[in-house]
């Protein structure tokens, strides 16, 4: 199950597997969170890079893939922590699968960083998976509680690379192919010339038009693109 936590925090709709398209070079990555995700293969996994590689649609699809499985998950965003405190990652080391995102967020925070330091100590006895994500690698975080910082090397670390243009491309495609929209690749084009490149807005935008189009009864022109996009500026 995915435990009920403070702000009423979801899980995207489009975050899975199957709707992230990867590179040759984040396939390691993707195979390691997918084993995270099914409880087996190394317990600790930790991936950076920067803004829109897709770190948290890789944590989320890991969370649901874990949930359809049967496993209890707890999906955290640390950007977040102003909202909660770092009570909120007490016992859950029953949880199979714990996602943190954003572990910068909480750098330099002694309050945060003795409760993340638990955290990793319960979950190593518990044998429980823990995947977090962070935008640079554990040894650039300004982490100032030495025993955490080892801990954060602990496990399996991953670089995510970000899409080129044809692997935008690719990506806006087959999230549209999933959600049961047809794309063409000049719709895509269009939308990679006109909207935010990032992969976080890119999927957003794809639910925005799936909604529309629904709404609309009208496929993915270029006209179409046009007129949503128009009504965003």
């Amino acid at each position: 199950m995915i435990r009920q936590l403070p702000l009423g925090i979801q899980l995207r709709s489009s975050a899975s597997f199957r709707s992230f398209l990867t590179t040759p070079a984040n396939e390691q990555a993707l195979s390691a969170v997918r084993q995270c995700a099914e409880g087996r293969g190394e317990p600790f996994v930790y991936l950076w890079g920067e803004p829109g590689t897709g770190k948290s649609h890789l944590l989320q699809a890991a969370c649901r893939a874990a949930n359809t499985a049967g496993s209890s998950v707890v999906y955290i965003p640390l950007q977040q922590r102003a909202a909660f405190s770092p009570e909120i990652l007490s016992n859950l080391q029953t949880a199979g699968l714990v996602c943190l995102d954003d572990l910068q967020s909480i750098a330099g925070d002694a309050a945060w960083e003795q409760a993340l330091f638990h955290l990793f100590n319960r979950l190593r006895d518990t044998r429980s998976q823990l995947l977090t994500s962070a935008s640079c690698a554990p040894a650039s975080l300004s982490i100032e509680l030495p025993d955490l910082s080892s801990r954060l090397g602990w496990g399996l670390c991953y670089h995510l690379h970000p899409l080129d243009d044809v692997g935008r491309e690719q990506m806006l495609m087959a999230g549209a192919e999933t959600r049961g929209m047809q794309l063409p690749a000049e719709s895509a084009r269009y939308i990679l010339h006109r909207a935010p490149r990032d992969m976080a807005s890119l999927q957003a935008l794809l639910e925005e038009l799936d909604r529309a189009s629904l709404a609309a009864q009208r496929p993915l022109t270029i006209p179409f693109i046009r007129s949503i996009l128009d009504g965003k500026g």
